[in-house]
């Protein structure tokens, strides 16, 4: 998305607060805190809450006839276009930009400000020493992977994993079989999101490099997910050495 609107808003109650989530992260951290949205996308997993369409279509109409106090966004997973029609309909808008671990705090810190109420984690210091690397398959035929700007990327190098084609000037990049041979990665981490990596898909993941599947949404997923994310992947890596 583009710049973020430079707005002060007043702190609303959270018990009256009519706010409207374009993002599953935040979907998950406002219900997290008791905040229940009036509206969401069909991919925040959150099927009592009313559908405004999805993150990359969402109903723009059905958004401004809720007539909601706030809808928030994200600058990596809405369109700039969805911003800027929903911006012209008048209603307050916060666009976060989540592309690390080390964003999260500020930005999930000022989205709880907004909405009154407090926000505080910490981290587990970065793991050291594992010196795996890995490809990172989001997507097949053709493969694509995250590069450094993702806050995939950044939560497994927190984990002590380096991201192989993580310097590709893409933040997507795609990856063809003879590039795979020539780095020769350690292991393969599937995730199960955006493509639904499983089992049936292990013959093929196996013939690049000895293959774990792990939750998508603990790798992509950011906010009051993202401590105890980043513990349950620790333990799942730690499944390479046994």
């Amino acid at each position: 998305m583009g710049p973020r609107l430079c707005c002060v808003y007043p702190q609303i109650m959270v018990s009256t607060i009519r706010v409207i989530s374009l993002v599953p992260s935040v979907t998950e951290t406002l219900v997290e805190w008791g905040i229940e949205p009036i509206a969401c996308t069909r991919f925040c997993e959150q099927p009592e809450i009313e559908h405004v369409g999805g993150t990359k279509d969402p109903d723009i109409e059905a958004i401004e006839a809720l007539a909601p106090d706030l809808v928030v966004l994200d600058r990596e997973e809405n369109r700039l276009e969805d911003y800027q029609a929903l911006a012209s309909c008048g209603l307050k808008l916060e666009a976060l930009h989540v592309t690390s671990v080390m964003n999260v705090d500020n930005e999930i810190g000022r989205l709880a400000s907004i909405v009154g109420t407090q926000w505080s984690h910490s981290l587990d210091a970065p793991r050291l020493g594992r010196s795996l690397k890995a490809f990172v398959p989001i997507w097949r035929r053709p493969w694509m992977t995250i590069s450094s700007r993702t806050y995939g990327a950044s939560l497994l190098n927190h984990l002590g994993i380096e991201v192989l084609f993580s310097d590709m000037e893409d933040v997507y990049p795609t990856i063809t079989d003879d590039m795979l041979k020539v780095t020769k990665p350690d292991v393969v981490l599937a995730p199960s999101e955006p493509y639904p990596f499983g089992k049936r898909h292990l013959h093929d993941l196996e013939s690049i490099a000895p293959t774990l599947l792990i939750d998508g949404q603990d790798l992509f997923w950011w906010g009051s997910r993202t401590p105890g994310a980043i513990r349950r992947l620790d333990q799942e890596l730690e499944k390479i050495r046994e």
